[in-house]
């Protein structure tokens, strides 16, 4: 009898042995207990599987850091000693969510995404400009996987500052990437660059920094190009060149809320065939969703390697000193002051509060969308679920704590927008996929079946919801059960776990994998 070891390589070499065996694993993803000892294991779960459009009632077996049964045969006895049985009946046991696009990367919010089903949780849209500060500040003291883009926005500056700066300004990048929250003081470092243009003759020495960071381990670029209107057409083109050579995705926040900054992306990754991923398509589409998801779809039926993301709120939020709230910006987003509401205070503006909170600096919740347009893109196939969760702060956007239990409450559950396989597969294979050209770690995960890696929700189909509002800030959403990283539970009977940070840097190819 074949016993499944404790490593992802190892389960892999199971498999391959079963295969000559002439032993295949059932297409359903079943696959055959073994006499060995589980660490833990779940009796009879819902399994959905959105791999293999599995939705049976199965026991799943966990040794190490690895699923290492699948069956509906019994594994209670199979426990090792001090293992753990969980009576999942009535629970759906799922991959746990990949979030590809969260700001929120300190221990705070990280238990927010915990506690909402996110069991890898990724900073691609920016991205930080020192990626080794930033992968080596978190190893052995996170709750969730872990990884982020290389910031174009900011390393563009490095060319632009005078030379007797730039060390300075490096720096002060490194400490930022190194901090629990990044992104604020990211953005402040580089702020000073952002409406500058950068020479042609600096493009070489900008691409050395974009090298840099994937050498570190990056997970493709991140190019939030709204944020430095400085940046000319000509340079994102060269960015997406180099991309294009390099085989690395781009995540792109685009140039402007319009079809024409859509179309700016696109006629790029035709010109480079460099992977482009467009985030929240839902804010910088308006109202001209239909129309940017047909050019999309459109893009993929050609065979470029395109894709987008949606997060369930009709309401987004960013920094308001950024250029978003440059002058016409009312008229740009058909909103007024009334429609921004202050994180710190919950205050909605006034002209007044506006111009002195602009000054400040600070964040604020622009409430601007319609329902329809997240309905269209959640309900379009291929377009992934993505929090644009914000950093840690009690009057955060609700996005940072209710994302998928909002997905799985209320457009799965009570609208029917989408069905249960359909949302799981949204959250966790499409996501691991994406990232899966970037980093082999990626294709072990969004799946369960023997051999993947043990990151795994566990939820209520009839009580999971989000519970995070606008008016009363963060708070934990209800119904996820159990959440386990790398075959830890880090959310077990609904409360947090103290004391476990089982989570791992996902690295991009370029780098040496852990």
């Amino acid at each position: 009898m074949i016993i499944i070891h404790s490593s992802a390589a190892r389960a892999a070499s199971f498999l391959a042995a079963l295969l000559l065996l002439g032993c295949n694993p059932a297409t359903d993803g079943s696959g055959d207990a073994d006499t060995g000892e589980f660490d833990v294991v779940f009796r009879d779960a819902r399994v959905i599987d959105p791999e293999r459009r599995l939705d049976e009632v199965r026991n799943v077996g966990i040794r190490g850091d690895v699923i290492a049964a699948l069956t509906e045969e019994p594994l209670a006895d199979a426990l090792a000693d001090g293992g753990v049985l969980i009576d999942a009946a009535g629970l759906v046991l799922a991959p746990g969510f990949v979030d590809l696009h969260a700001h929120g990367q300190g221990p705070k919010a990280h238990e927010y995404q915990a506690r909402d089903g996110v069991t890898t949780a990724l900073e691609l849209e920016w991205g930080v400009p020192d990626v080794k500060s930033f992968l080596d500040s978190r190893r052995g003291r996170s709750l969730v996987n872990y990884g982020a883009t290389v910031n174009h926005g900011a390393l563009r500056g490095l060319e632009i500052v005078p030379e007797e700066e730039r060390a300075d300004l490096a720096a002060a990048f490194a400490a930022a990437s190194a901090e629990d929250e990044p992104l604020d003081s990211m953005r402040d470092a580089g702020a000073r660059t952002y409406y500058s243009e950068l020479p042609p003759e600096s493009f070489p020495a900008m691409l050395e920094h974009l090298q840099r960071g994937l050498d570190e381990g990056a997970l493709g670029i991140g190019l939030a190009t709204q944020y430095y209107p400085g940046a000319t057409r000509r340079e994102i083109f060269e960015v997406f060149r180099f991309a294009g050579e390099k085989r690395a995705t781009i995540h792109t926040h685009v140039r402007s809320m319009s079809i024409d900054a859509m179309q700016e992306v696109l006629a790029n990754a035709v010109g480079t065939g460099a992977p482009l991923h467009i985030v929240h398509v839902n804010s910088m589409a308006l109202g001209e969703i239909d129309t940017v998801l047909g050019l999309i779809d459109g893009a993929r039926r050609l065979g470029l390697d395109v894709s987008t993301e949606a997060y369930p709120y009709t309401a987004g939020s960013t920094s308001l000193e950024s250029s978003i709230f440059d002058e016409g910006w009312q008229d740009r987003l058909g909103i007024d002051y009334g429609d921004l509401q202050w994180e710190e205070t919950g205050e909605r503006l006034t002209k007044e509060t506006f111009d002195r909170y602009r000054r400040e600096g600070g964040t604020v919740i622009l409430h601007f969308m319609k329902e329809e347009w997240i309905e269209t893109a959640l309900a379009n196939d291929w377009v992934i679920v993505a929090s644009d969760g914000m950093p840690y702060a009690p009057g955060a956007h609700p996005r940072t704590a209710g994302t998928y239990s909002r997905i799985l409450g209320r457009y799965v559950r009570e609208r029917g927008t989408i069905d249960l396989m359909t949302a799981i597969r949204k959250m966790s294979l499409l996501p691991a996929d994406r990232v899966a050209t970037m980093s082999d770690q990626m294709r072990n995960k969004g799946k369960i079946q023997v051999g993947a890696d043990a990151d795994i929700v566990v939820f209520d189909p009839d009580t999971v919801i989000d519970t995070a509002t606008f008016e009363g800030g963060l708070s934990f959403s209800e119904g996820i059960v159990h959440t386990m990283v790398n075959g830890v539970f880090v959310v077990r009977d609904g409360e947090t776990v103290e004391g476990v940070s089982p989570g791992r840097p996902i690295v991009g190819r370029y780098a040496a994998q852990p």
